[in-house]
């Protein structure tokens, strides 16, 4: 699986990310909305697992990188969520980008391409979206993106500590009949 957009290639991670994956993922202001950084056999263990996900599934995340040059800017893609909930058989789109790929729209030009593939390619009858409820840069992206939130469904995290601030998420939702409109 490949996608080209206007600026970038979206492509199923694997080992060869993992450099600039893990540098990412060691970044304590890329990974500020989540529980701690990642060392590198954390994040070649993520590797492990999004690559197992593509294998049991057909899909995942994909690495995103800048469509003349091949720089690495994060990922982006769909997946299922990996704790248990009430919505555990959902297709989740997600993504993190490297501070460098900020302000851009990068991390909205691939999550509109990750949310057609969900939709067109896949047959998905709808994608959700969660994040810590301070995480404002992720919830413009999945407002972008044509994403509603729905805060029935705000949770608290369960891998997330009782006393963290990052606790409590937001749910967002976006079924495929409302994605024919493109925000």
């Amino acid at each position: 699986m490949r996608i080209e957009t206007e600026r970038l290639i979206l492509e199923p991670l694997d080992d060869v990310h993992l450099g600039p994956f893990g540098e990412m993922n060691a970044d304590p202001r890329v990974m500020r909305y989540f529980p701690s950084t990642l060392t590198l056999d954390q994040s070649r263990d993520q590797l492990t697992y999004f690559r197992q996900h593509w294998h049991d599934h057909g899909f995942g995340l994909c690495a995103v990188s800048l469509r003349y040059t091949d720089t690495f800017l994060g990922f982006t893609g769909l997946t299922h969520p990996s704790f248990p909930s009430d919505f555990d058989e959902m297709v989740e789109i997600g993504w993190r980008f490297t501070r460098s790929a900020w302000g851009k729209g990068y991390a909205t030009e691939a999550a509109k391409a990750c949310r057609e593939w969900a939709f067109n390619q896949l047959g998905l009858p709808q994608i959700i979206s969660f994040t810590a409820q301070t995480n404002r840069p992720s919830r413009g992206v999945m407002e972008r993106i044509g994403m509603v939130h729905k805060p029935e469904r705000d949770f608290d995290h369960p891998r997330i500590p009782k006393d963290s601030p990052l606790l409590r998420h937001v749910f967002y939702q976006l079924d495929s009949a409302d994605a024919q409109r493109d925000p």
